[in-house]
């Protein structure tokens, strides 16, 4: 017994020594630091395949390539784009802005290079049946190419439509490229495209593993989901392809979501996250600047947008930022909705501030979880802003998917950004901020419609629940920076 004591005490004792030099040899956030610190400490051995799995940084050199991609062919796109909006004095006009969207044009132009373009149609979807009818329609008139990127894309049928969709427009010679995320899409065999491949279109895995079954990058996800045809109709938002989100799933019951149609030069901007996305995923059959794939538009509407990009390539963490910025700016309401509410102190105490100034907070999150753990996690911070004076909603009608934020009715954010640490710096995501008071206003009455489906969180719910509930949710919190 005593020679057992002394062989688990000195694996213990090795277990925290190479948990400190595992955790500290890497550049990484004090909180993210000391939550794998537990997770290594707690969980001897187990915690060590846990790190290997979705603890482990990108690499520099895969950094740099991705990064790299950002000067292959979008100077001309720029360049042209700087010249429209030189044309004007200001970069919104005094009728189409306030100078709380001036500020954050100004922000996005430092922090991604995101142009703002002007005069673009817009469109918003909530039903899932709705979006891919309109999608496939477009698809179905494509002429020159399209491009698409989803993080899942299920074999199942509605993945069969979009894909016979696509068959038959690569039959007629149109341009096909897929990009899947390997991760979100695991169980995706690669034969599902075959029949594409045949007809000249390519499908590509993002992070892809040289053995299909075992995949050691959790993290680093390519989370966006981007339609572009032609150049000149544009998707995203937060619907993946699958039965799923057309409400068939009775796990999940109605799919509740948002995604954008966009019409329009912010289409342009779509195109070339396409193209670094797919030059940073391929190893061959890379793609260069064409004019086919920038076309410019002429005026189709009249809402100012940009297409703001994050990921782990880069520190500066665009879409949060942005999130903050907007939440600092408001004068009288912030709405949010999203699936998984687990923010870093920097958001959290943005929230705090605008409740304590009076500013009308709302958030509303789903009713169940898809990913137990992180479910508690954001009930654990749902609570918590509850209990500074936000209202948090808890959507009752199916699943809430939707990834959006409202400002004085004003401002908007969509897209595939959740209000997480992870969608802040581990996954690759996409969103498109709008200064058009009526696509606002638009996105605001349905955050109204679905608080008629929701119910409220009250102090008699949170106190009223079991101690072993309460537990599991502050201790899922510990671990939110690596969620």
């Amino acid at each position: 017994m005593q020679i057992i004591t002394y062989i688990l005490l000195g694996f213990f004792f090795l277990n925290i020594v190479f948990a400190v030099i595992t955790v500290f040899r890497e550049k990484r956030d004090i909180a993210a630091t000391w939550a794998w610190l537990l997770v290594l400490i707690l969980l001897p051995g187990i915690g060590f395949i846990f790190y290997l799995f979705i603890g482990k940084k990108m690499t520099r050199e895969k950094i740099f390539d991705i990064k790299s991609q950002e000067n292959i062919g979008m100077p001309e796109l720029v360049q042209a784009q700087k010249e429209m909006l030189a044309e004007d004095e200001n970069l919104l006009s005094a009728k189409q802005a306030t100078e709380n969207a001036k500020e954050m044009a100004s922000l996005f132009l430092e922090s991604d290079e995101s142009i703002l373009t002007k005069g673009n149609k817009v469109e918003l979807f909530t039903d899932g049946a709705q979006k891919f009818n309109s999608l496939i329609e477009d698809i179905s008139k494509a002429e020159h190419h399209i491009h698409m990127i989803y993080y899942i894309i299920h074999n199942d049928k509605i993945g069969k439509r979009v894909l016979k969709a696509l068959e038959e427009r690569a039959a007629a010679g149109v341009d096909v490229l897929v990009i899947y995320d390997a991760l979100g899409s695991r169980s995706l065999k690669p034969n599902f495209f075959k029949t594409l491949k045949k007809l000249g279109g390519k499908a590509e895995t993002f992070f892809g593993s040289k053995f299909p079954l075992i995949n050691l990058r959790f993290n680093y996800r390519n989370h966006r989901k981007i339609v572009i045809i032609d150049g000149k109709i544009g998707y995203t938002g937060g619907f993946n392809v699958g039965d799923e989100y057309l409400g068939e799933y009775k796990k999940f019951g109605y799919w509740r979501d948002t995604h954008l149609k966009i019409q329009g030069n912010a289409v342009l901007a779509l195109q070339s996250r396409f193209l670094m996305d797919w030059n940073a995923a391929v190893p061959k059959h890379k793609l260069e600047y064409e004019e086919n794939f920038f076309p410019l538009i002429d005026k189709k509407g009249h809402t100012n947008v940009q297409v703001v990009s994050s990921g782990p390539d880069s520190d500066l963490e665009q879409i949060k930022k942005g999130y903050i910025k907007m939440i600092s700016m408001a004068k009288e309401s912030v709405f949010i909705q999203t699936p998984y509410f687990v923010p870093d102190d920097s958001v959290l105490e943005s929230i705090q501030i605008a409740v304590m100034s009076g500013i009308d907070v709302k958030i509303m999150i789903p009713n169940k979880p898809d990913h137990p753990f992180i479910y508690r996690a954001t009930m654990y911070y749902a609570e918590a802003m509850a209990a500074v004076g936000a209202e948090v909603y808890i959507y009752d009608n199916g699943f809430l998917h939707a990834k959006t934020v409202v400002v004085d009715g004003d401002i908007c954010s969509i897209g595939t950004a959740n209000f997480d640490i992870r969608s802040f710096k581990l996954n690759f995501e996409v969103n498109v901020f709008i200064y058009d008071a009526k696509i606002a206003q638009q996105q605001q009455n349905f955050f109204y419609e679905d608080m008629k489906k929701s119910y409220l969180l009250t102090k008699e719910i949170i106190d009223n629940k079991s101690k072993w509930m309460k537990f599991k949710q502050t201790f899922s919190r510990l671990f939110s920076p690596i969620l």
